[in-house]
């Protein structure tokens, strides 16, 4: 069952028609969704390890889910910190048996909901080094391009972090969505097909093992 994922289907073939208006309102229109308390604590934690870890260079993890994608960059980039941040406490506390190495002392695991940390990040302007978006819900129907990140009025706080940006995702119609709005938003960005040495979440295995096609699109500035 585990290499039995269904790949994803849509009715949208091509890069959503109202992608670039939908872009551009929320670049001209602020978000003023006010930042819940639970967020504002979980990053306020967030931020006070990392500094009490001495403030090494920063690796945001965004929608980490189960942590596994943490570890892996926290032990691929032992001379940064890693944050990960997911809104589920059921997947952040689920046991970790599948990690069958010593747990790395460079990262730490935030509750919260994204929308409220992304924005955080960039208010109290914390350099990120690397950001990464791992799979994110494709929300594949043509009517919910404004639950994709891209289509998300938190987009550009979103876009505005890390020096180095990357998503992944099974469905190449999100990374070329995702590619084209950083573009909008001023930021260069690639895309190309993703065959990984080494999976970096379950979703990544899973959809390697089921045969998926896998995409990312990177931006470096």
């Amino acid at each position: 069952m585990f290499a039995n994922s269904r790949t994803i289907s849509s009715a949208q073939s091509d890069i959503h028609e109202h992608l670039a208006t939908l872009v551009e309102r929320h670049l001209a229109e602020p978000f003023r969704k006010p930042i819940g308390a639970p967020s504002q604590h979980a990053f306020d934690a967030a931020i006070d390890a990392w500094q009490r870890a001495g403030s090494a260079p920063l690796i945001l993890d965004a929608g980490c889910g189960v942590g596994e994608s943490t570890l892996r960059l926290a032990t691929a980039f032992p001379d940064h910190y890693v944050i990960g941040v997911d809104q589920s406490e059921k997947r952040l506390t689920a046991g970790k048996d599948w990690w069958d190495a010593p747990l790395p002392e460079n990262f730490h695991w935030a509750r919260a909901d994204l929308v409220d940390f992304w924005r955080l990040v960039q208010s109290a302007g914390v350099r990120v080094t690397r950001h990464y978006v791992l799979y994110p819900n494709p929300w594949p129907k043509i009517g919910h391009l404004s639950r994709r990140w891209h289509g998300h009025a938190v987009f550009p706080a979103l876009a505005a972090c890390g020096d180095y940006l990357e998503c992944r995702s099974n469905w190449k119609i999100y990374i070329d969505e995702f590619s084209a709005a950083l573009t909008m938003v001023g930021r260069p960005a690639q895309t190309e097909s993703w065959q990984p040495e080494a999976p970096m979440t379950p979703f990544e295995r899973k959809y390697a093992a089921s045969g998926h096609g896998l995409w990312r699109c990177v931006s470096v500035r």
